[in-house]
């Protein structure tokens, strides 16, 4: 990914709210498994690590892109955003 293309998806990503939240369980399969599916009906996410989940937000971040196959977008703060292009049609479409 270029870093236009990552700037382009932090400008759509800086109105969302996150769908899901991590908390003192930290990265669970059951919460894996959810995220995963959210990238069925979206291609971009964003997820809240609660501050009573004591695993740093990066390693948090780089583990669920990776079970999930997407791609971090940005770690600010305790937010992570995640991006996954829908393989049939994509609905974003990022800048060459």
């Amino acid at each position: 990914m270029t870093s236009k293309q990552r700037a382009y998806l932090k400008s759509l990503a800086s109105n969302l709210d996150p769908v899901f939240q991590i908390g003192k369980s930290s990265l669970t399969p059951e919460l894996t498994e959810a995220v995963g599916e959210c990238f069925n009906n979206h291609e971009l996410i964003k997820v809240a690590v609660l501050k009573n989940c004591l695993d740093d937000p990066r390693a948090v971040a780089e583990a669920v892109a990776e079970r999930t196959h997407s791609q971090v977008v940005q770690v600010i703060g305790r937010k992570i955003v995640l991006y996954k292009p829908d393989k049939d049609k994509p609905k974003i479409v990022l800048p060459k």
